[in-house]
């Protein structure tokens, strides 16, 4: 067991300080509840600056739009209660779906505002006169707590962001190096390396979040914009990564070993990518042995000739992916040290023409169905308030509100409902000895301050742990809540069971309810993302117009990376991970050959447009059968004659020096061209890169007994 840190310590004695602050702030301007300031504050504090300050905005601002909700809707609504309790529910439900179309630190201004017209709405209904003093003083109460915990977060040894985003790319290299150099020496599948990809994936989406509060923890701007950058390269890597690996391992299938300047490459590539990020050099000084890597792989390129045979194709495809690889690995590295030195300049290393894509993939249909279950469990819970007649019940209803909104991003939500709903046990249970045991022996702040101390400092110090976060939070918000610290003692037994236990009972529902709603899991998540993915294989293999190729592969990368984390580690090469890379490479090599193929001749176009319409119509097939088909045998035999015409007029053109297709500026692809190479000979050498991607994409190396045989392009005369 790990146990707190000094930082943990120090974090927990800054949170309870602001909290014990705020609460006296809110007994000194005598507040209904001042506890809610108390509250407020492990809310909205976090172990750093930037993400304390942020949240702390956004609460302001999503509290203030739920309060005017509430005084919008709650006069003119009150007397139909059946309505009223729809409009809550869409309001809820609105304020959520627009919460989750943010992945950035602004969502929490809608999804705060979503849950927070109830807690006003609900408790008014009895007497809606007092609906505004209620938002207003609501309002008052949170906005103590939140100016309180951002000052003291500023002022009190202020933690930065930029050293945990260091920290967590560092636990990114160990795991990218590990998985490299693991391909690198021909291993995809097993255990180790499945759950390797997985934590690589979601260390990336990870950091979308994180960058989205750089800007309030005093960063540079150019500094949140290399940080940016990184994250953009990280998230490349392992798609790059796996583009390599299959010609790598299919070399060696047909020759049981790679030749001697090619392991020795190999090898060198993988030590130089295992040493420490630490180890790199500033941004503005130049990598010597990135730039010595590069020339090996340029010089091992197969000349023209060679390419009439599968394995001088494998080894140009492998060759090219390698040069990316480093290139790319090379960025990393540059970006890391610009941003933990502070460096000025930065020059890319790895250039794509798709780069510079913004959109992100958003499961519509799935946010639409986390919404409704939201909105449902909010209707069914004010009817049955309603019909009940049970006065307190607004607290359930508010409660079940709250936690369905908390979790709606989630695959399955429910295990985490009922962790809120333990920990809201346990906060009753705390509450209940503290209001009736402890406080009555309490004459002045000072002594509240003592008791409080021992188990709300205890508590802060597991809030920082991933693991314990949830419970450990709820409990300190709970908790503080559920006391309800007036400036007078005052204590019902009956009032107290009463009005606590109706949040527990709300927090039941919440999970009987999305147990029922949402019993899916991952499962239904991934199945979803997979036939999306095979959708934009369809579009980029289609001849209609696509209005932004780059943002169609920042879509389909983003979805990428959401997808690889919801698979379960395997040992399998052909694991529903690994397939997902193929279909995103698929998609890119179809964009690559529709853009090539206009340079190309007549007859070439033809036989590129077979190989797209096969394609094309392999994952409609998929789609309408709603699950992976066999590839077909005559999809591969298209691919390997139109590989085989390729690599034939590839030769006779450098036969007779001839030049094929317009001269002009090539496309970088992150793997330049040898100088000799003419305009013609580089369309047609990167056509060939991506039938064989395309190859190796459909039909993966270890293929089994009684598949077809690798292509053998016709040689020139």
């Amino acid at each position: 067991m790990a146990y707190p840190s000094v930082r943990d310590w120090l974090f927990s004695a800054k949170t309870f300080a602001a909290a014990m602050i705020a609460l006296y702030i809110g007994l000194a301007l005598e507040l209904p509840r001042p506890y809610w300031a108390m509250a407020t504050v492990y809310i909205v504090s976090n172990p750093f600056v930037g993400a304390t300050r942020s949240k702390a905005l956004y609460r302001a601002l999503g509290t203030a739009l739920g309060a005017a909700g509430a005084v919008l809707i709650v006069p003119p609504f009150v007397e139909s209660p059946f309505l009223f309790s729809t409009i809550v529910g869409l309001w809820t439900g609105t304020m959520l779906y627009v919460s989750l179309n943010d992945r950035t630190a602004r969502s929490y201004v809608c999804l705060l505002a979503g849950y927070t017209l109830p807690l006003i709405a609900l408790p008014a209904v009895t007497n809606p006169t007092t609906v505004f003093d209620l938002a207003i003083t609501r309002t008052e109460e949170i906005l103590v707590g939140i100016v309180v915990a951002s000052i003291v977060g500023s002022v009190v040894f202020p933690s930065r962001l930029a050293p945990t985003l260091i920290e967590r790319t560092d636990a990114w290299f160990r795991d990218a190096a590990f998985y490299a150099s693991e391909t690198l020496s021909g291993h995809i599948a097993g255990a180790t390396i499945s759950a390797s990809r997985q934590r690589l994936a979601a260390t990336v989406n990870g950091l979308e979040f994180l960058l989205s509060q750089l800007t309030y923890d005093h960063t540079r701007p150019d500094i949140v914009r290399r940080a940016r950058a990184l994250q953009g390269r990280m998230q490349i890597f392992l798609p790059l990564i796996s583009s390599m690996a299959d010609p790598l391992i299919e070399l060696i299938r047909q020759r049981g070993a790679h030749s001697p300047e090619v392991e020795a490459l190999l090898a060198d590539v993988a030590k130089w990518i295992k040493a420490p990020a630490l180890e790199a050099k500033y941004a503005d000084e130049p990598d010597h042995e990135a730039e010595a890597l590069r020339a090996r792989v340029d010089a091992l390129r197969p000349s023209a000739q060679a390419l009439a045979s599968w394995d001088g194709a494998l080894l140009s495809n492998a060759l090219w992916r390698l040069g990316q690889v480093i290139d790319v690995w090379r960025d990393i590295r540059c970006l890391r040290a610009s941003i933990v030195h502070e460096t000025v300049l930065w020059r890319p290393h790895f250039r794509h023409w798709r780069l510079g894509g913004t959109e992100r993939f958003f499961d519509y249909g799935m946010m639409l169905f986390s919404t409704a279950s939201a909105v449902g469990a909010v209707i069914v819970a004010c009817a049955l308030w309603i019909t009940s007649g049970w006065n307190d019940g607004a607290a359930a209803v508010t409660l079940a509100a709250v936690s369905c909104c908390f979790f709606a991003a989630l695959d399955d939500p429910a295990p985490s409902v009922f962790k809120f709903f333990l920990a809201t046990c346990a906060s009753v249970v705390l509450a209940g000895l503290y209001v009736f045991v402890v406080l009555p022996h309490v004459h002045d702040f000072a002594m509240l301050v003592l008791i409080f101390s021992g188990p709300f400092l205890i508590i802060g110090t597991l809030i920082p742990s991933p693991q314990f976060t949830l419970v450990t939070l709820l409990t300190a918000v709970n908790t503080a809540t559920f006391i309800s610290i007036q400036s007078a003692y005052e204590a019902d037994f009956f009032v107290f069971i009463n009005s606590n236990l109706a949040g527990v009972a709300g927090l039941l529902f919440a999970f009987i309810w999305t147990r029922i709603t949402r019993p899916f899991g991952a499962e239904l998540a991934a199945g979803r993302l997979t036939r999306s993915a095979w959708a934009d294989v369809v579009v980029s293999a289609s001849t209609a117009a696509i209005e932004d190729q780059r943002n169609l592969y920042s879509r389909m990368l983003d979805r990428l990376m959401q997808l690889l984390p919801r698979h379960a580690a395997s040992d399998s090469h052909r694991h529903p991970s690994i397939e997902s890379f193929r279909d995103f490479r698929v998609a890119l090599n179809a964009l690559d050959l529709r853009r090539t193929r206009r340079k190309l001749t007549h007859d070439l176009q033809g036989s590129i447009d077979d190989v797209l319409v096969g394609v094309r119509q392999y994952f409609e097939q998929c789609i309408a059968r709603r699950e992976r088909q066999p590839v077909p045998a005559a999809l591969i035999e298209t691919i390997d004659a139109a590989v085989a015409q390729v690599t034939t007029r590839n030769i006779a053109q450098t036969q007779g020096g001839t030049q094929q297709g317009q001269e002009g500026q090539a496309a970088e692809q992150g793997s330049a061209p040898a100088p000799a190479a003419t305009s013609g000979e580089r369309w047609l050498r990167e056509t060939l890169h991506a039938l064989v991607g395309m190859r190796l994409s459909l039909f993966p190396p270890h293929p089994a007994p009684g598949s077809n045989p690798p292509p053998q392009p016709e040689t020139a005369a």
